[in-house]
């Protein structure tokens, strides 16, 4: 009885009990220091390896995207890498030439893109595999949400010496945004000081 428990075990797999590691790692800059070296350690994922094999898939990116990743890990250590194209919000600022979203979205505008840009983006986005479902309408419509939360106000037509305009006069209200943080930040540093 207990030599067929014996082959019994050695056919069974090994079941893994770790989670999926969902991290936003920029291309081409994989390195085994935090946050990334760690995060892997913990699922014993050989680190050195991860990161060559992971810049070798990136080299064709510009470097510096970030590229959301889905790292799972198998019993033998070894992992499937799963890539998808950057986040909406990078395509969106990108498209809307803004480096930073608005800080109170419903009040004010960070950016302006048109409904070509918006389309564009979605056929990007759809092709990655967790939209692989959706509709390009559906796409669009989420795409829609995720501008209106970042503060960027999609339109027919845009005229680009008026929309150069309004990027100079964003960027006073970004620079005094940042002034206002950092004499907050200043405040509570005294405070607890």
């Amino acid at each position: 009885m207990s030599k067929a428990a014996g082959r019994l075990k050695k056919t069974v797999d090994k079941v893994t009990h770790t989670t999926k590691l969902r991290t936003n790692i920029p291309a081409g800059m994989a390195v085994a220091g935090p946050p990334l070296g760690p995060m892997l350690g913990q699922r014993a994922i050989n680190i050195a390896t991860f990161c060559k094999d992971f810049n070798l898939r990136t080299a064709e990116i510009k470097e510096g995207i970030p590229i959301p990743c889905r790292v799972s890990v198998n019993s033998d250590r070894s992992y499937n890498l799963l890539m998808n194209a950057p986040p909406a919000t990078f395509f969106l600022k990108q498209a809307a030439g803004i480096q930073k979203g608005a800080m109170s979205p419903g009040r004010e505008i960070s950016g302006k893109i048109t409904l070509k840009h918006l389309y564009e983006i979605a056929a990007i986005k759809i092709q990655d595999r967790p939209n692989s479902l959706l509709t390009m309408q559906q796409m669009c419509a989420m795409l829609v949400g995720i501008a209106r939360t970042c503060g960027i106000q999609i339109v027919r037509d845009l005229n680009a010496d008026e929309y150069a305009q309004f990027l100079e006069e964003r960027k006073e209200v970004v620079a005094e945004q940042r002034r206002e943080l950092q004499e907050k930040r200043d405040a509570k540093m005294l405070r607890t000081g």
